[in-house]
């Protein structure tokens, strides 16, 4: 009978609905390298995830096949809904996996022919169509359906124009959907930065993993001068538990963000989106240590662990593994001791060269041309006392990477050939450690325009250790210049990795881009503005937030901005746009229309 059997006399059954198709990205790679248990994981995300988002939203599933499934909605309202749930939910899913399950899925609304259980036509091959537009982890909608919801839901949507779908005759507008930024408080004038369906203006959702911040530690020496040693190993704790897989770890800036005040556990659990917080304190004297450190359920204000260590100078590395690992062992006690062993990694033995380090690090975080230089002189006396220390040649180029985003560069040319220098070889001594793959790839794609090594080494990093947020504001960094899908997503996670970290500004002013060069002028203003309350000085953000507001027709607020941006940098020309590696020609043109129209010289 086959389909001839929702016929009646020469009409077919049909009715309208909101079809929903969803396929998952590199199925076949992911079968080849492990079958078993890429089926046991669709399994798993089938049961938690996906089927229980369907029937919230009163979806049918049609069928499905290996890679993908097909659901019918009585509501466009309700399929962007439940797509939306599962595409949030999917990556706290995915932490816990080697190999990452991500969907893509396409929405349209349309006449669809029905027979039995089944549908068929247009309107279910125009969702497949449109769902194969898509980035994995995204939802995208055809304009049919985006016109049924476009004043319906929160989100918001970014036009990807019309695009010639395969097999469908005439042209389709595809529309990729996204969390909106809340309104400005009438109150205060600002409002709460987006990480997914949460804002930091509330409690963040816990991840479905431990999750901790490790806060700084008290200096107990009497000696001021000490304090950068106290935060640099403080960072390395933050680097040994992020190195396991298993556990959610705060940024080291947005746990730095309490340094210096007294703090309620409580409360810091709520803003950082924590269930356990570890505090403790340094004593240097002579070439004696003590470290305490105290583990504290956030929920309950309870002590889950504390204790004492002491020995001497040369024990520190020693001595900060027993941290970590006491630490893993607290508060995930199923933990393998491989995962403890991945966070033993010391970045030198050479303690001089390491105090060259967080001296040079500490310098780093203060963004100012100075700082810059005497952070430069004392990772190349690290590197002079330590020849195989990965991480200072990395923080070495990163270097030169900040002294390009704020201008600070004299000799471009040749600054970018050393910073190349300085990335490929700490490459060369670990292309395993996420932060020199991280601060690396960011180099080379930034200042040595290598943009897909760049992007690779990034995409590498991010894999290593999921909870480096500089990893993943720098990968969305790369994207962005490369005009690629994705980097939206990747600074969100930043954001939530790092909700209080003042050089977060970096992501937000990468959003501030994105939303710049999809045309949508008033979020891009928006998230410019969040980043000069951050960082009143960071150029790169006033640049984004002159052109938002010339071709919004705000011509005399961008004049008086661009003013701003040139005591800055008094020789910023559209010429020099060029200085970004900006790969698609609609982007630098957009740039250069808003900078003309506030007055930059050419």
């Amino acid at each position: 009978m086959g389909i001839w059997s929702s016929m009646v006399g020469n009409r077919v059954a049909r009715r309208l609905a909101a079809v929903l198709a969803a396929d998952i990205a590199g199925y076949s790679r992911l079968m080849g390298a492990d079958e078993v248990g890429t089926l046991a994981a669709l399994k798993a995300i089938r049961r938690e995830i996906v089927d229980p988002a369907i029937t919230e939203h009163k979806g049918r599933i049609v069928k499905t096949t290996g890679d993908g499934m097909l659901v019918e909605f009585a509501s466009a309202v309700d399929a962007v809904t439940c797509a939306m749930q599962i595409q949030d939910k999917l990556p706290a899913r995915n932490v816990h996996a080697t190999e990452k399950i991500m969907f893509r899925i396409g929405i349209n609304v349309g006449d669809v022919i029905i027979d039995g259980d089944d549908i068929f036509g247009d309107g279910v091959n125009v969702a497949a169509r449109v769902e194969a537009e898509c980035e994995p982890g995204g939802v995208c909608l055809s304009a049919n359906a985006y016109e049924q919801i476009r004043s319906k839901t929160s989100f918001s949507f970014d036009d990807m124009g019309e695009k010639q779908l395969k097999n469908i005759e005439r042209p389709v507008r595809v529309y990729f959907v996204r969390v909106s930024q809340p309104k400005v408080d009438p109150k205060s004038g600002e409002r709460p930065t987006i990480i997914g369906s949460q804002d930091v203006g509330k409690p963040l959702t816990l991840p479905d993993k431990p999750s901790i911040a490790v806060l700084p530690f008290q200096n107990m020496s009497g000696d001021p001068e000490q304090e950068y040693f106290a935060d640099g190993m403080v960072e390395d704790i933050i680097t040994g538990l992020s190195r396991s897989t298993s556990l959610f770890v705060i940024a080291r800036n947005s746990s730095f963000a309490y340094k210096g005040k007294a703090v309620d556990i409580k409360v810091v659990g709520r803003e950082l989106g924590v269930r356990y917080v570890l505090e403790g304190s340094v004593r240097k004297s002579g070439n004696r240590l003590r470290i305490t450190g105290q583990l504290i359920d956030t929920d309950t204000g309870i002590h889950i662990w504390a204790d004492r260590f002491d020995g001497g100078i040369d024990d520190l590395f020693e001595l900060q593994d027993q941290v970590t690992g006491n630490v893993v062992g607290a508060i995930w006690p199923k933990l393998e001791l491989a995962e403890i062993e991945r966070s033993r990694r010391k970045p030198t033995q050479n303690l001089r060269a390491y105090d060259y380090y967080l001296r040079a690090i500490s310098h780093l975080y203060r963004f100012e041309k100075e700082a810059n230089e005497r952070a430069l002189e004392q990772l190349n006396q690290a590197i002079n006392l330590d020849p195989e220390f990965a991480l200072a040649y990395a923080q070495a180029a990163n270097s030169y990477a900040q002294r390009k985003v704020m201008r600070w560069n004299a000799d471009p040319a040749s600054e970018a050939r050393e910073a190349e220098r300085l990335a490929r070889t700490a490459l060369n001594l670990a292309k395993d450690d996420p932060a020199v793959l991280a601060h690396c790839g960011m180099t080379l794609a930034f200042v040595a325009r290598h943009l897909e090594e760049g992007a690779a080494y990034l995409a590498k990093g991010t894999d290593i250790d999921p909870n480096f947020a500089p990893g993943w504001y720098w990968r969305g960094w790369v994207q962005l210049y490369l005009g690629e899908a994705g980097a939206i997503g990747f600074f969100s996670r930043a954001i939530r990795l790092s909700p209080l970290d003042s050089r977060i500004v970096i992501a937000h002013t990468g959003l501030a881009y994105c939303y710049f060069f999809a045309g949508q002028y008033e979020e891009a203003l928006s998230w410019a503005k969040t980043a000069l309350r951050e960082s009143p000085k960071y150029v790169s953000a006033l640049r984004v937030a002159v052109a938002s507001q010339a071709l919004l027709g705000n011509l005399v607020e961008a004049k008086a901005t661009f003013a701003r941006a040139m005591e800055l940098d008094p020789n910023q020309r559209i010429a020099n746009i060029g200085d970004s590696p900006f790969r698609r020609d609609e982007d630098v043109t957009k740039l250069a229309q808003g900078f003309r129209l506030a007055g930059m010289p050419e």
